[in-house]
């Protein structure tokens, strides 16, 4: 499908309103592979993109192609390119700042927004990248994806290890440590699992490496080369408030909880005045949909029912 110059690959399901999933990093459309039947069979038209630089889709080659105003006006555009004229869009990890900046931008297309993990957050008083290096230290995970060439090549050099770490390593069954410790590289804090969860297979493992077989991990790092940019080009969205219907999930276990204040839950009806529910899933890590998938998709379907 065309989008915005891009080729971009879809997985799609049912038919109805029109609800958007998009995945995070490093995943593909394949991190919503337990939304897809439920979601249609609750009468909705459920599209998956592989976004910019993911998978399928086209990577342009300039960093400066990955910031956040190219991946709204990829979903703005992957919209219209179905042929409709709204729709919900519904985001985790990375996914989940772009579905909140696309429905900030644009709310008279987007009629619900939900995030996964990633909560929407306030415009930093400075630059983000400074501000995370001082609270976290400079081998946070987002300061070491910076150096173009270095983590990419940490994560291509066994691709289906690099899966079996990161996505035990980050889910309620592991304990990540989002940074990489001096002179060692971000995977060396992951141990790699004996055994899997339940929640995850070898077949799935195989589906993810595969589909990063051919081109990497630059173009979703890519993204958070874009950080500093994001934080300048959305100046003038200042304490805008996100007005569509919102719905929220986050797990005690996902390390995400830890960036922001303690009690960003308590003030999130700031940023969404139309906030619906906060989904709090016991013992989940980061992998929201992936780890509980029967919780996420009675949840959504409520929430896109109630719209």
């Amino acid at each position: 499908m065309n989008v915005n110059g891009l080729t971009m690959h879809i997985a799609e399901q049912g038919a109805g309103p029109l609800v958007l999933l998009l995945h995070g990093f490093p995943e593909s459309w394949y991190s919503w592979r337990h939304q897809f039947q439920p979601l249609a069979d609750a009468g909705f038209h459920v599209v998956a993109p592989d976004q910019r630089g993911y998978a399928g889709t086209d990577k342009p080659e300039a960093i400066d192609q990955y910031t956040l105003l190219h991946l709204v006006g990829d979903v703005i555009g992957l919209i219209h390119a179905l042929g409709e004229r709204e729709a919900v869009v519904v985001g985790h990890d990375w996914g989940a700042p772009v579905a909140w900046n696309t429905a900030l931008l644009r709310p008279d297309i987007i009629r619900g927004v939900a995030g996964l993990s990633v909560p929407p957050s306030r415009r930093t008083p400075a630059r983000p990248l400074d501000l995370l290096a001082q609270r976290f230290g400079k081998g946070f995970y987002q300061i070491y994806f910076q150096e173009p060439g270095v983590a990419d090549a940490e994560l291509g050099r066994d691709i289906k290890d690099t899966f079996r770490r990161f996505l035990v390593a980050a889910s309620g069954d592991g304990t990540v440590t989002p940074s990489a410790a001096e002179n060692a590289g971000f995977l060396d804090s992951m141990p790699r699992p004996e055994t899997l969860p339940s929640w995850l297979t070898e077949a799935d493992i195989d589906a993810f490496a595969e589909q990063y077989q051919r081109d990497g991990f630059t173009g979703g790092l890519n993204w958070y080369r874009n950080i500093d940019r994001n934080w300048e080009l959305t100046a003038a969205w200042e304490n805008a408030r996100i007005t569509p219907p919102a719905l929220y999930f986050t797990g005690t276990r996902d390390a995400v909880r830890g960036f922001g204040a303690p009690d960003f839950i308590e003030k999130l009806p700031e940023l969404l005045p139309n906030l619906r529910g906060v989904v709090d899933l016991e013992g989940c890590g980061h992998w929201t949909q992936q780890e509980r998938p029967d919780e996420v998709n009675a949840a959504l379907v409520e929430f896109l029912k109630g719209l």
